[in-house]
């Protein structure tokens, strides 16, 4: 009879150790720490401590996961208050990348937006948009987040002033191979909120970072999505009607 065999026979029939009960006592297990053999209750015990460890870490980390969305979700709102009391239709893309510079401690954040109305065909934000950008734009399905690897949407960010820039600029990196020490960012592409996913963007949302972690590409997007949705809503109102 094999392992598999004697394995195969105790699960069949579980009463085995109620009948040999005296048997239990006598079974002795190696010690995964390198200590003599143990009973089978001992090891049963070290099983159970072992378990109860790794739930409590796990427990931990759901804690810390939930405080962060808590956080996240108390910004989200006080960024939202503050473009929706905004009433100047013009003045809409200095506040919502503003906001989110200032609510969300984002080292860097900038938008443009295209095929505007009239009134607003020559304001700042309308500029240095190129076709590959518009491109771009349209093939975001979904927020990007990741290294900046030399999109031209990152030359609209102003150079970032922070303890990792500098070290970055003393090391000869970051800010000089990026311009303006953009190392990590993240790009929404903005749409029409009543439109498909894949209809055609009319602006773009950037930000970024000298940290090369804040906007990685195993990241969470929900929030992301969600401020893309509500700059997208309220951005609407420079388009033609």
């Amino acid at each position: 009879m094999n392992d598999r065999e004697v394995a195969d026979y105790l699960l069949a029939n579980p009463e085995f150790f109620a009948e040999h009960a005296e048997l239990l006592a006598s079974v002795r297990l190696a010690n995964p720490h390198g200590k003599a053999a143990v009973s089978l209750q001992e090891r049963q015990m070290d099983m159970l401590r072992e378990k109860n460890k790794h739930l409590e870490r796990r427990l931990a980390e759901l804690l810390r996961y939930g405080h962060e969305n808590d956080s996240i979700a108390s910004k989200f709102g006080r960024w939202t208050t503050r473009v929706m009391a905004e009433r100047d239709p013009g003045a809409l893309p200095r506040t919502i990348s503003g906001g989110l510079r200032d609510v969300f401690d984002v080292p860097q954040a900038a938008l443009r937006v295209w095929e505007v109305s009239g009134p607003y065909s020559q304001a700042d934000f309308t500029r240095q948009v190129g076709e590959e950008v518009r491109i771009f734009a349209n093939s975001l399905a979904t927020p990007y987040c990741g290294a900046n690897t030399g999109f031209e949407a990152a030359q609209w960010l102003t150079p970032a002033v922070s303890a990792v820039a500098g070290e970055s600029a003393a090391s000869g990196e970051g800010a000089a191979a990026n311009g303006n020490g953009t190392e990590s960012i993240a790009l929404i592409a903005l749409r029409d909120p009543e439109a498909s996913n894949d209809a055609a963007a009319f602006g773009l949302l950037v930000m970024g970072s000298p940290d090369p972690r804040r906007f990685h590409d195993g990241m969470a997007t929900d929030f992301l999505t969600q401020i893309g949705a509500l700059a997208s809503a309220a951005l609407s109102r420079l388009l033609p009607r």
